[in-house]
């Protein structure tokens, strides 16, 4: 089973980015054999940036996409929503990537499940 979540919404100041992650690990931990990907575009680029840091006691969106990919699922960043950002690929955490409307068009055909958040 190969579930796609596309996320919009900044890392912060809404809870999307956070629940959409929340519902991609239980997912895996539910079924271990599912495959997830993570498509981050829009605001949501900024949520790929490596070395966020938060309070304590609050969530970290860095380490809760590292969760996914160590659950072997795919981090994936819209390339053109980095680049009106000013990101580049170096500031991105470990095991996520730039990529493309092509690329996310091909995961949603490819995709048993696609949730939008």
């Amino acid at each position: 089973m190969k579930s796609l979540f596309i996320v919009n919404d900044p890392p912060y100041g809404t809870e999307r980015v956070y629940n959409a992650l929340r519902l991609a690990h239980a997912l895996v931990k539910r079924e271990p054999s599912m495959q997830v990907t993570i498509f981050l575009m829009a605001d949501a680029v900024l949520a790929g940036k490596a070395q966020q840091k938060t309070p304590d006691g609050y969530y970290n969106i860095e380490r809760m996409l590292k969760r996914v990919v160590g659950s072997k699922g795919v981090v994936l960043l819209c390339g053109t929503c980095m680049d009106a950002r000013g990101m580049s690929e170096t500031e991105l955490i470990d095991g996520a990537r730039r990529s493309s409307m092509d690329e996310l068009a091909g995961a949603t055909v490819e995709a048993d499940r696609v949730l939008v958040f």
